[in-house]
């Protein structure tokens, strides 16, 4: 792979706006080049902003009439892009997925203010990438994600929402804005010209290789971007997703905010439960038969969609509709191993401690010990915890400790 030619690269001066969408490799991608800013910029690129994406911009510029306080971030943004001069500027951020065909078009327009020497083709100083994975990969990722963030509908559930009951926007109406791929590319090529847009699908069985490519987007060196440690986005096994999903309910159940569950599951319980390491013969989160076939016949509109759209591809488009040889039984999950179990208990006490600490004064009193009939769960024998009874331990403790 090292020397090997997948693109040409874009000129000196261009901006080169990575929009996702989720679900596409980005969280690597965008690690690997947060690492390597100081060697880029040594090689004429600026990576965009301090942190590791640009996701301030990408939300201010998405925003329906934002106000000037609100459109700052993208002001600083565009301010970052003009003072970049003929270096090549690049930004990540799969929130610019987000955006409306308008905003696209006004983040093209006013993102090019500040371009130098033009786009792939001089055309407007602005090149859009974006990068694609399989439908079929990307459904039980993107569930998944929408269950860390407090979604109660079960993964086939969900499926039949998506895929059955139009016009597909419930319980998650942004997943068809995102990952219709075909329509995503559609408003960016009306916005920058579908000269000025490279699709590039993801190989799944190469992951270094995407690195390579935008590499050579940007006229870097091979291997300049290297991959980083986990950023805590890992998908999770099944028994892991049943747990969280039970918890979701548990908590709709009493009532509690969008706000305050978000600190205790996704702030608190998930960090923890991803420092677990299961097993390689852990279930994993698999779609059934039905869901497969619906998924592959949207696949191929997508296909074909994009081949349509003039925009540049670098990769196998067809991998995008390519049915698996050997299909997968779900299976339901009835346990979770006890090591699994003890992260996420220990994640949603320690969260929920912290937001009762901050809602009232420390107690000076020492704390009193637990009692011996509930006992500390890293004492309990090693063995699976049914996952019904791991929910109410979370549960009761984290409303007990909210309670002060």
């Amino acid at each position: 792979m090292q020397g090997e030619r997948f693109t040409a690269p874009t000129p000196p001066g261009t901006r080169l706006l990575h929009i996702g969408p989720h679900k596409t490799g980005t969280t690597a991608l965008q690690a690997a080049f947060h690492q390597a800013r100081d060697t880029l910029r040594e090689h004429g690129v600026v990576y965009a902003g301090p942190g590791r994406q640009a996701k301030d911009p990408a939300v201010a510029i998405a925003r329906k009439d934002p106000t000037a306080a609100e459109r700052e971030p993208w002001e600083a943004f565009c301010r970052e892009a003009a003072e970049a001069g003929d270096l090549r500027f690049f930004a990540s951020s799969e929130f610019f997925a987000t955006a409306s065909a308008d905003a696209a078009r006004r983040a093209v327009k006013e993102l090019a203010g500040g371009g130098g020497a033009g786009g792939v083709n001089g055309a407007s100083g602005v090149h859009v990438v974006v990068t694609l994975r399989p439908l079929r990969k990307i459904m039980p990722s993107h569930w998944q994600q929408y269950v860390k963030h407090g979604l109660c509908e079960s993964y086939e559930t969900w499926l039949d929402a998506m895929l059955r009951k139009p016009p597909y926007e419930e319980p998650t109406p942004d997943f068809w804005h995102l990952q219709r791929h075909d329509e995503l590319i559609e408003r960016w090529a009306e916005a920058a010209g579908p000269e000025n847009v490279t699709a590039v699908v993801v190989d799944e069985a190469r992951p270094l290789w995407q690195f390579r490519v935008f590499e050579q987007l940007l006229d870097l060196p091979d291997e300049v971007l290297q991959p980083q440690e986990s950023g805590g986005n890992s998908s999770l096994t099944q028994s892991e997703a049943e747990l969280l999903l039970q918890l979701n309910r548990k908590l709709r159940e009493r009532n509690w905010s969008t706000w305050r569950q978000g600190k205790v599951i996704r702030e608190g319980v998930v960090p923890h439960l991803q420092s677990y390491e299961p097993a390689p013969d852990e279930p994993r989160i698999t779609t059934p038969e039905w869901a497969e076939t619906a998924v592959a016949e949207v696949a191929a509109r997508v296909t074909a969609g994009i081949a349509a759209s003039g925009v540049r591809v670098v990769g196998d488009l067809e991998a995008l509709s390519r049915r698996p040889s050997t299909p997968v039984e779900p299976v339901t999950p009835t346990e979770i191993p006890t090591e699994a179990a003890t992260e996420a208990v220990l994640g949603g006490i320690l969260a929920s401690a912290a937001l009762a600490a901050k809602a009232s004064p420390p107690d000076p009193a020492p704390a009193p010990e637990v009692p011996a009939a509930r006992g500390a769960l890293e004492d309990r024998p090693v063995r699976n915890v049914p996952v019904k009874d791991l929910v109410r331990v979370v549960a009761r403790r984290a409303v007990r400790r909210m309670r002060g």
